[in-house]
């Protein structure tokens, strides 16, 4: 399974991508703007103003908008205007939850059958992850950081739970960036290193619990900041 072919909300997916119809090319800019924080939380944006930062025509704009409202990413204001919805500490503990439970499972099922070539892509996205870190390039961190993830999620084979697990970026990812732009990126949560070794000598159970953990910390990071706010 192609973690950027056949799996359009992963990272590795060209959203520019002349092959594709324009409406999921607009989808995906659009969605990549909020995973990524481009649109901070509770922001308003017009809907017109969405189709010139876009350069789209409105209707593959107003598609996607209802695509992404339907995914919870975004929120109707009314007046042609929508926003992308702002983290609470309630959502975030639903959030932790599910995270938990679907990170864990996806993370067991594709170490159950990894490959060396599929760790050492592992290994390629985690060392470009840690020169993100020590540059302080926080889009660098959360896009990597991700595309670890949607790696193991695409080995994994499950496209049912790998949607839903995507699907959870967009409801954390914006605040994320916020959080992380105030915080830095040294002090982030990365325990890859020890999943990547784990996979190294063949142990997929302690690989496993090292993702659940480096998905757990991420989260607490998220927690604090908002009992914090």
């Amino acid at each position: 399974m192609s973690a950027d072919g056949d799996m359009p909300w992963l990272f590795g997916a060209d959203s520019d991508d002349g092959s594709l119809p324009t409406h999921e090319r607009v989808y995906r800019r659009l969605r990549n703007l909020i995973l990524w924080g481009e649109i901070a939380p509770g922001q308003p944006v017009t809907i017109q103003g969405l189709t010139e930062r876009l350069g789209a025509g409105m209707t593959p704009v107003r598609e996607a908008i209802r695509r992404l409202i339907a995914e919870g990413a975004l929120d109707f204001q009314g007046n042609r205007r929508v926003s992308v919805p702002q983290l609470t500490v309630a959502n975030l503990e639903e959030l932790i939850y599910v995270r938990k439970a679907l990170d864990s499972k996806l993370s067991q099922m594709a170490f159950d059958q990894v490959t060396t070539l599929d760790i050492d892509e592992l290994e390629q996205i985690d060392q470009q992850l840690n020169r993100a870190i020590a540059a302080g390039d926080v889009r660098g961190y959360l896009d990597l950081n991700h595309r670890f993830h949607s790696r193991i999620y695409a080995m994994a084979g499950a496209p049912i739970l790998t949607g839903l697990a995507e699907g959870l970026w967009l409801r954390f990812g914006p605040s994320l960036r916020v959080v992380c732009g105030r915080l830095g990126t040294q002090n982030l949560p990365d325990l890859h290193e020890q999943a990547i070794a784990a996979l190294r000598r063949g142990d997929s159970s302690a690989a496993a619990h090292a993702i659940e953990q480096d998905v757990m910390q991420g989260m607490e990071v998220l927690r604090a900041a908002l009992n914090d706010s």
